[in-house]
């Protein structure tokens, strides 16, 4: 039976639930010792109860979970998707959400993850606070994890017995008694020691792991990186809540390859099959970038418009600014495509930022030389004037140079942004290029017509 004292702080909070002040509610909590939490929560609702853990901070959620009666402890696993509180949840903007609810303790989520099956399970991952796109979301708790003071003999039979339903029985995860990854090691050392040695013995307590908040891109890089075929996921505490498999990291792969070709394409990314996609829903991804397009390719036109008299002046000049702009969007479109793709695979950082400018202003000179030379000779052979071979020469030189940088510095502005570098795509790419190149071909020109 609740005390007056307890009743009290039961009526406040539910006013404070009714209210939304959340963080009213966790200052409330922190003030009460962890059994007294306990016993307000098996005297609750269920919505209240479940409402009232997740306000819990990290450590104390622990203590309060292991004061709860085993049946009240699956009660909170099970129901932790509970409509109306998944609602409650959900209303929050993102960045609120995971400040007032924060994470769970690990052995918390690890023995959530395992009660769960497959379908709640993702749901409930959502509901953690795991962002869209993190580690957290993919992770699987399908894995075999053994003791450092078991025999061989015994963590083999134990191997045997779980790897039915393992994702992996590749590699063996060594834990302690609270669950902290100790040890990954591959299953040839657990075939090859000897039945009575301990699992100790053949450990090097090395081992690669991840955060469940990281990007799923990070885990990408890190399986390929190292060679993995599984990547543990640890809390800040080191506690094993699950592993992220290569077969996980494949679609991953897959999803974020077609992100970047939508995006390059200019089109906002489908989250379903092209095939599964409805005519309106694939015009609602395109018609936006289209219509960004369509004003920016209007700073093109007003452009020519201001050299309205230098084209009257010297009608050749229009004959040839089909070829500059497309030889600049081109060579902005073929860095841009390099630098983003070294930046995908890790094989640039944003530490060689400078060697980058470096090696791709070299390049534009050299690329912007030789193709210069060919619009010069074009001209001188063709007999069009030494002025037109000089305005194109000249023009499509500082073209390609400038277009070759804008091409690759961009990516890497936007990744020092944190930004996804694929949203300069090639139409978007082009359609900047078109402009600055139409600038540059006309102030050239009207330099050396003296228009």
């Amino acid at each position: 039976m609740l005390s007056y004292q307890e009743y009290e702080t039961v009526e406040k909070i539910n006013k404070l639930i009714e209210k939304k002040e959340w963080k009213e509610i966790k200052k409330e909590l922190d003030q009460l010792p962890s059994s007294d939490i306990a016993y307000i929560l098996e005297n609750s609702d269920s919505e209240t109860k479940l409402l009232l853990f997740r306000l819990l901070p990290n450590e104390k959620a622990a203590k309060v979970f292991s004061e709860l009666e085993p049946d009240e402890q699956e009660s909170i696993l099970r129901n932790i998707g509970n409509k109306k509180v998944k609602q409650l949840i959900l209303e929050l903007p993102p960045d609120d959400r995971t400040e007032i609810f924060g994470d769970l303790p690990g052995n918390i989520t690890q023995k959530l993850l395992n009660i769960l099956p497959p379908a709640e399970r993702r749901e409930a991952l959502a509901l953690l606070c795991y962002p869209e796109g993190s580690v957290g979301r993919i992770m699987t708790p399908e894995y075999i994890a053994v003791k450092k003071d078991w025999t061989i003999e015994k963590a083999l039979n134990h191997i045997r017995e779980r790897g039915k339903d393992a994702e992996t029985v590749n590699v063996i995860y060594v834990v302690d008694n609270k669950w902290h990854l100790i040890d990954s090691l591959p299953i040839r050392r657990f075939i090859l020691a000897s039945p009575d040695d301990k699992v100790s013995s053949i450990m090097d307590y090395k081992f690669i792991s991840i955060s469940p908040y990281e990007d799923q891109e990070e885990a990408v890089k890190i399986i390929k990186k190292y060679n993995l075929v599984a990547l543990p996921v640890v809390d800040k505490e080191g506690v094993l809540l699950g592993i992220v498999t290569i077969d996980d990291i494949l679609d991953v792969l897959e999803e974020e390859t077609t992100e970047d070709f939508h995006k390059g394409a200019a089109v906002s990314p489908i989250s379903i099959s092209y095939t599964a996609a409805s005519p309106w829903m694939l015009y609602k991804k395109r018609i936006i970038w289209l219509t960004v397009l369509l004003f920016a390719g209007f700073i093109s036109s007003t452009i020519i418009a201001r050299f309205q008299v230098a084209l009257e002046s010297v009608i050749a000049l229009a004959f040839f600014i089909p070829v500059l702009i497309d030889t600049g969007g081109n060579t902005s479109t073929q860095s841009a495509t390099l630098i983003i793709r070294a930046i995908a695979t890790g094989d640039l950082t944003l530490r060689k930022w400078f060697s980058v400018v470096k090696k791709e202003l070299i390049t534009g000179l050299l690329l912007g030389l030789s193709m210069g030379i060919i619009f010069f000779l074009r001209c001188f052979i063709l007999n069009e004037g030494i002025n037109m071979a000089l305005t194109l020469g000249i023009s499509i030189f500082s073209i390609i140079v400038i277009s070759n940088l804008i091409g690759a510095v961009l990516p890497i502005i936007l990744t020092k942004l944190r930004l996804d570098p694929a949203i300069i795509s090639s139409p978007l790419l082009t359609t900047i290029i078109d402009a600055i190149g139409l600038l540059i071909y006309f102030y050239v020109a009207h330099i050396i017509f003296k228009l």
